[in-house]
């Protein structure tokens, strides 16, 4: 670990370059979303709904206010996360996360996604980050799907909403499709059907026991004022193909809250086959934050009195959701991983909804 709170810039092939790569070219998705964005943000900030306004604008620009006001802690405690993560050791990564293609460290990998009390779009920032550090395909996976909404916060929120009975089975329930999907994925790269991770060395820290390697970690740290910024600037820097997605998703979710009637979408979901795909094809159009996802599942679980469509809509923020498709699509230069996400979680989603629906 450098002596600051900030190093070098990463070099090409270590976290971040290999994936970053400049082209000369502006990022047109990223700038004219994030244009938008930040147009009915001040436009909402100056006006609160001015009656004068089109009623569809108004519900464009109180959407993105609502959500940006509600999800940027979570994205820039992500970007700080992804700044840190650039500068702790690949050994210290490594060891925490434990060895991939095992159940241990799938396990691990879950867990460590269930504890991160960030929003689901900062979740994958990290998880990119600890792609690039060296996890392997399935640990990425396993970090992902466990920690969409499985936030303390959020957590707290939806006991309150649906109870602690339905809570805790969806924790559990989400955690179990974690570790599945987490050691398909390992499996299907040990056979060849899928690339490995090219920043994996085959080893598993440099042999120390990961109490040793933290401590050793913690004695070479120096916070310093320039470290700090410079930390914040790499974060942003190697965060940018996730801000693209999300301001293009940001976007999308709220033209569908203006021109889709709410009253429409919820009565349309019931504890029916029908209704749990109806709920899962929603949920891939409807790009939510953990935040926004939350309380529309709990609904979906209170007034529509199907359990497994709310587990549904909580879960396909990875499974089916196009921001984390792409995003791992640009991580790995690979569609056909990115297309295995919904191939392999969907179903187990799907079946697990079905029997919650059943049970509910």
């Amino acid at each position: 670990m450098p002596s600051g709170c900030c190093g070098p810039a990463p070099a090409q092939g270590e976290a971040g370059g290999a994936c970053h790569s400049e082209t000369g070219r502006p990022d047109y998705l990223l700038w004219v979303s994030g244009v938008i964005v930040l147009a009915c943000y001040v436009l909402y900030w100056l006006l609160d709904g001015h009656p004068d306004l089109p009623r569809w604008l108004v519900v464009m620009t109180s959407g993105v206010y609502e959500l940006i006001n509600r999800m940027w802690w979570g994205l820039l405690a992500a970007v700080l996360f992804v700044g840190l993560l650039d500068r702790v050791p690949r050994d210290l990564v490594m060891s925490a996360l434990g060895r991939g293609g095992t159940v241990g460290g799938i396990a691990r990998a879950t867990l460590a996604g269930l504890m991160l009390d960030l929003c689901s779009h900062g979740i994958l920032m990290v998880g990119t980050k600890l792609y690039q550090r060296g996890a392997s395909l399935g640990q990425l996976m396993a970090f992902l799907i466990a920690s969409p909404w499985n936030s303390l916060s959020l957590t707290i929120i939806l006991v309150a909403l649906i109870g602690f009975g339905w809570t805790l089975a969806f924790i559990l329930l989400s955690m179990a499709i974690g570790v599945v999907t987490g050691l398909v994925f390992d499996r299907l790269v040990s056979r060849g059907v899928l690339p490995a991770n090219p920043h994996t060395d085959g080893q598993n820290g440099n042999g120390a026991s990961l109490g040793a390697q933290l401590l050793a970690a913690l004695k070479t740290i120096k916070v310093t004022p320039g470290g700090l910024l410079n930390l914040l600037k790499d974060g942003v820097r190697d965060s940018k193909m996730v801000f693209r997605w999300l301001f293009f998703g940001i976007v999308l979710a709220t033209a569908i809250r203006a021109f889709v009637p709410m009253d429409t979408y919820q009565t349309l979901f019931g504890p029916t086959l029908m209704g749990l795909l109806l709920t899962m094809v929603a949920a891939t159009i409807i790009e939510v934050c953990s935040e926004g996802s939350t309380p529309i599942a709990a609904d979906i679980v209170t007034r529509a009195a199907a359990p497994g469509n709310g587990f549904a809509f909580l879960m396909a923020g990875v499974a089916t959701d196009y921001t984390e498709v792409m995003v791992i699509r640009d991580l790995t230069r690979s569609w056909k991983i990115a297309l295995f996400l919904p191939l392999v979680s969907l179903p187990q989603v799907l079946v697990v909804g079905w029997i919650l629906n059943q049970l509910g």
